[in-house]
């Protein structure tokens, strides 16, 4: 069975909400299973470390992760128009991965929440675009024929899925985001179901 990693970083819940229906849509594909993933934080003191199992939630992704699936979700919330640190920190340590191309010709597609209706998560979603692209990774959005890009109020980009959570993390995901995660979700499989047939 074809695998799709989707990895993601959630402190307060919505991102992990999203990866959870973005997982929907890639298994609304035959032939396509999805392998969720997160990444753990990153402490400011040296000798603080993580357990290599979570208390709670899904378990931590590892290189070989990246290798043996056929496509790639990544998410995490905006952080000042970025990703957040512990996403960064895991895809600072990919480089040999990128040594020998694992992830070159693969589909890739990014998603992200913010506080705030112009929080960033353009922006973001580019920031977490910008390493996939140079491992090789094809990029896969969410066109304007997907009725809720248009008819949103809150979250939704063509870059890929996005929520606006508001300041406290507090607002639910709307139906027009929950439908764009899985739309995203089907289009990267059956995108990475091609491009694994070329590889």
């Amino acid at each position: 069975m074809n695998e799709i990693l989707i990895l993601y970083y959630s402190q307060g819940g919505a991102v992990r909400e999203m990866a959870q229906l973005i997982a929907r849509g890639v298994q609304s594909v035959d032939g396509i299973k999805a392998r969720i993933r997160s990444v753990p934080k990153v402490s400011a003191t040296c000798e603080a470390t993580e357990s290599d199992i979570p208390n709670t939630g899904d378990p931590y992704v590892e290189l070989q992760d990246l290798e043996e699936c056929i496509g790639l979700a990544l998410g995490s919330p905006t952080r000042f128009g970025n990703m957040a640190a512990p996403m960064k920190y895991f895809l600072d340590g990919t480089t040999a991965l990128w040594l020998k191309g694992a992830l070159a010709g693969k589909a890739a597609a990014v998603f992200t929440s913010s506080g705030s209706m112009h929080g960033g998560n353009e922006t973001t979603l580019i920031t977490m675009m910008l390493p996939l692209m140079h491992h090789g990774m094809m990029m896969v959005g969410l066109p304007y024929s997907e009725p809720a890009l248009s008819a949103t109020t809150s979250g939704g980009t063509p870059y890929g899925a996005s929520h606006i959570g508001g300041a406290m993390d507090d607002k639910p995901i709307s139906d027009d985001e929950k439908k764009l995660c899985l739309a995203l979700g089907k289009r990267l499989a059956e995108a990475a179901l091609k491009l694994s047939r070329t590889l």
